[in-house]
C-alpha cells in the first residue's frame, strides 16, 4: 500500500480560517442576517433567558441573538471575528437604545475567563468554525456550571445545508474539513459536547421570503459572502451552471405558487445544559 495514501490528511486550519473570514467579510451579510431575527428571539425563549443572566453571543454576526437577549434586559456581550458585522449590530443596538458590549473575538479562542456567562448563544455562527472541537470546548469553558448553551444550526438536509453542498461542488473544501452542517445533527453535537452535558434539540424551519426566485438569488449573489465568493472564483461557463443549480434548488424548496418565494429552511434549535 502507498504510504502517502495511508497518511492522515493535515488541515491548515489557520489558512482555512483566513479564507472563511474573507468570505464572510465580502458582500454584506447583514442584509440577509436581519431577516433571521425571529430565530434569535425563539432561541432566547428556548433557553428561558432571564434579566439576571450574563449572556455571550458567539459569532454574533449583525446581532440577532444579541438584540433578542438585550430586549429581555440581560447583560449582553456580542462577539464576532468580523468587525464590520459587529458594527452593524452596534448600529441596531444604538437605534433601540439597548446597552450591549461589542468585542471582536474568535469563537475558537474566546477572551473570557472560565465560567463567565450564564448563557452562551449562537445563531448560524459558531457552526462555521474550522476547528469544531475547539469551538465546542470554548463554548463550554466560558459557560458557568449549570448554565446553558443555546444554538440554532442549519441541518445537512435542509435548504441551507443543500445550498452549501452546491457551493462545495464548484469550490470544494480542503480534504478532511468537516461540514458546518454537522452542527445540525444531534448525534454529532453529543460527540462534541460530551454525554455528560444535557442536550435538548428540536427541528424547526425558518421561512425565507423574497419577491421571487430571481430576487432571492440576486440578494444572495450580492450580499451572502460564501455565494459572492463562489461566483467570483468560477469562470463564466461555470457561473451559468452554478446559477442554474441554485435556481433548481430554489424551485425544489419554494412553496409559493404566486411568483414570490417562500422557502422553509430546516435548522436544529439546541439547548445544552452544562453539568454543575
Amino acid at each position: 500500500m502507498n504510504a502517502d495514501a495511508a497518511s492522515p490528511v493535515t488541515i491548515d486550519l489557520t489558512a482555512l480560517k483566513s479564507r472563511q473570514q474573507a468570505a464572510w467579510g465580502s458582500g454584506d451579510y447583514a442584509v440577509i442576517g436581519t431577516t433571521l431575527q425571529i430565530v434569535g428571539e425563539m432561541l432566547c425563549e428556548a433557553v428561558d433567558l432571564r434579566s439576571s443572566h450574563r449572556v455571550l453571543d458567539v459569532a454574533a454576526g449583525n446581532g440577532n441573538a444579541t438584540l433578542a437577549a438585550a430586549r429581555r434586559f440581560a447583560e449582553v456581550v456580542s462577539t464576532d471575528y468580523i468587525s464590520a458585522l459587529l458594527d452593524r449590530g452596534r448600529e441596531r443596538a444604538k437605534a433601540e437604545g439597548l446597552p450591549v458590549t461589542f468585542r471582536v473575538a474568535d469563537a475558537e479562542a474566546l477572551p473570557f475567563a472560565n465560567d463567565s456567562f450564564d448563557v452562551v448563544l449562537s445563531t448560524f455562527g459558531v457552526m462555521f468554525t474550522p476547528n469544531q472541537e475547539q469551538a465546542a470546548d470554548e463554548l463550554m469553558r466560558v459557560c458557568r456550571p449549570g448554565g446553558k448553551i443555546g444554538m440554532a444550526n442549519w441541518t445537512p438536509e435542509g435548504f441551507v445545508g443543500r445550498l452549501f453542498k452546491i457551493i462545495g461542488k464548484y469550490v470544494p473544501p480542503p480534504p478532511g474539513v468537516k461540514s458546518p452542517a454537522l452542527w445540525g445533527n444531534k448525534a454529532h453535537l453529543i460527540s462534541l459536547f460530551g454525554s455528560k452535558a444535557r442536550l435538548a434539540a428540536e427541528t424547526k424551519n425558518f421561512m425565507f421570503r423574497y419577491k421571487s426566485p430571481h430576487h432571492c438569488l440576486e440578494i444572495f449573489r450580492s450580499y451572502y459572502g460564501p455565494i459572492v465568493k463562489v461566483f467570483a472564483a468560477t469562470d463564466p461557463e461555470a457561473r451559468e451552471a452554478l446559477a442554474a443549480d441554485l435556481f433548481g434548488l430554489l424551485g425544489e424548496f419554494n412553496l409559493a405558487r404566486d411568483g414570490t418565494l417562500v422557502i422553509p429552511s430546516q435548522y436544529l434549535e439546541v439547548v445544552i445544559t452544562k453539568p454543575s
